[in-house]
């Protein structure tokens, strides 16, 4: 039988993002702010120090290691958005 408890903890599971739903949403993000710095994949790569290749298959398949995300985040003048990360206290 199903309560209220129940039914909100589903509701709840049903809305959590999986790992490669979050990294698709950064990669979009961070492709809409390089869009409308007017920069291209090989400026944006340059700039943060990283193959064309690597950032490239950022925005196409969402892979980068932490170090390279990083970067491109400085790139493109975004790194603040990485100081609020796991602030939240338990």
């Amino acid at each position: 039988m199903y309560n209220n408890a129940n039914i909100l903890a589903i509701m709840v599971g049903l809305k959590q993002k999986t790992a490669p739903q979050i990294a698709k949403d950064i990669s979009q993000r961070l492709r809409k702010i390089r869009k409308s710095k007017n920069m291209t994949h090989e400026e944006t790569a340059s700039k943060a120090d990283i193959s064309y290749a690597s950032y490239k298959r950022f925005e196409q398949k969402h892979e980068i290691s932490f170090i390279s995300l990083i970067k491109i985040a400085i790139a493109l003048d975004s790194e603040k958005d990485f100081e609020g990360m796991f602030l939240k206290q338990v």
